[in-house]
């Protein structure tokens, strides 16, 4: 993604200076008013929900749109689909475009789902015999049954976006604009649209607005954050999904703490203690040890200056993988016994701190993490050094880079302050893979296939 003028580039959309003002009236003659002086006298605020918007976004890039609700996310794919106008700048948008905004937009809720899918797939420049050919496909990707014959007003919100998705799905657009919608879809439909979306985005251009930094990151190369209709930063998915995630915490951390938390107190710590005796191990790592499918982890050292932000009550000093004698590791093989082991000292009084960690891919896509809340710690003063420490299994990782977030908070896991997270405090890289199904590979107890005989064939 460019956020300069570029030279010789095919752009999909470009942005320059975009505004947005609407007129706020206190009371609802205050509108005749303003009409009847024709400007000679004010009788309205003035909201400005976009303010000079400027970024321009290449053919078949992946794009997030980010921020908190009444950012001007909502407002600025509106204005981008040609559904508003702008106040003020230039749009300029390159191809096709099909979106799928608030729910139900775009569907008269009178019509039934097939006439709301010609009536869309017209306005999106489909001709009614293209309509009739795709009709077929477009009834059995939305999978709403029978209810493509009934007014969309009797609909679900589920079924709205599984119509709505099913028609942008079919007709041949360079740019999608997916807005939130995907969130109220079941978990099934969720699926079919993501393999979808792959699918598209090696061709077309996506903007993605969520407020899952997970999805984003997942699926987005770059990313715009939006903040009271500036942008705020936009860069690289996983720089910006942190910055926000910092912004996010930022803003929170006035929050009274709950010290006398009853959620903690009903917990039986004692049902935490960790028992390595009778672990399974995976019958089948002896063997892939010694050979060219080893899942070597290569550990890089803890990086005390790395990217960080909180409200400075603690400082981590030292974050290291250990094995189970507490030697520190420079190099790991997955599917063994580590210990992750935090070092910390607290800058000022803090009650049961909670101590946390993410391991996260090269997107910034949580893998797996934990923290201390549940097992407690003690009380601590300000100057006191404390540790904690994670054992755990290291799962078969894919070829790639890793890295680990690290974090000191105080509270409860829903009410908290956050003193300092890191991230990306310890990365490291695998260097060789056994072959991993997913983001992630679990050691396997057991793995067998044995041969059953029919009963047809047993009684011979």
């Amino acid at each position: 993604m460019s956020y300069e003028p570029v030279e010789n580039q095919e752009l999909a959309v470009n942005l320059e200076g975009v505004c947005k003002y609407f007129q706020i009236y206190e009371k609802p003659h205050h509108r005749l008013l303003q009409g009847i002086y024709r400007g000679r006298k004010q009788f309205f605020k003035e909201f400005k929900a976009l303010d000079d918007i400027t970024f321009q976004i290449r053919k078949g890039e992946t794009v997030g749109i980010i921020g908190r609700n009444g950012a001007g996310k909502s407002t600025l794919l509106q204005i981008i689909c040609g559904t508003m106008s702008q106040s003020a700048g230039k749009v300029e948008v390159n191809g096709r475009i099909a979106a799928l905004l608030e729910l139900g937009s775009g569907f008269n809720p009178e019509f039934t789902g097939r006439e709301n899918v010609y009536m869309n797939g017209t306005i999106l420049g489909l001709s009614r015999e293209e309509l009739d050919a795709r009709f077929d496909k477009i009834a059995a990707f939305a999978d709403i049954g029978e209810f493509i014959d009934q007014p969309v007003k009797s609909y679900s919100s589920g079924m709205y976006v599984r119509l709505g998705f099913a028609v942008i799905a079919h007709v041949d657009a360079d740019i999608l604009v997916i807005d939130e919608a995907l969130a109220v879809g079941d978990a099934y439909f969720t699926q079919k649209c993501m393999r979808f979306l792959r699918q598209f985005m090696k061709k077309g251009t996506l903007l993605f607005v969520s407020h899952d930094n997970s999805a984003v990151t997942n699926l987005c190369q770059n990313a715009v954050w939006l903040h009271q209709g500036q942008v705020k930063i936009a860069a690289d998915a996983k720089t910006v999904c942190e910055r926000y995630f910092e912004g996010l915490y930022s803003e929170n951390q006035h929050v009274e703490q709950n010290t006398e938390s009853d959620e903690k107190a009903a917990i039986d710590k004692t049902s935490s203690k960790v028992k390595f005796e009778n672990e399974y191990v995976d019958g089948r790592l002896a063997y892939l040890n010694s050979t060219q499918y080893r899942n070597d982890l290569k550990i890089f050292q803890f990086d005390p200056d790395g990217d960080s932000f909180g409200a400075g009550g603690a400082e981590i000093q030292g974050v290291s993988l250990c094995n189970m004698q507490g030697d520190k590791l420079s190099w790991i093989v997955g599917g063994e016994m580590v210990s992750l082991v935090v070092n910390a000292i607290a800058r000022e009084r803090m009650k049961s701190p909670i101590v946390g960690f993410f391991v996260k891919d090269r997107l910034g896509q949580n893998l797996f993490g934990d923290n201390t809340f549940i097992t407690g710690a003690p009380d601590l003063l300000a100057e006191d050094h404390f540790s904690a420490r994670f054992t755990f299994r290291m799962p078969l990782l894919p070829l790639g880079d890793y890295s680990i977030t690290i974090s000191v908070a105080n509270g409860t896991q829903t009410d908290h302050v956050q003193h300092i997270w890191i991230h990306d405090a310890l990365v490291f890289r695998s260097e060789a893979s056994s072959t991993v199904h997913g983001l992630v590979g679990v050691p396997m107890q057991s793995i067998k296939v044995l041969k059953t005989n029919s009963k047809k064939h047993s009684d011979r």
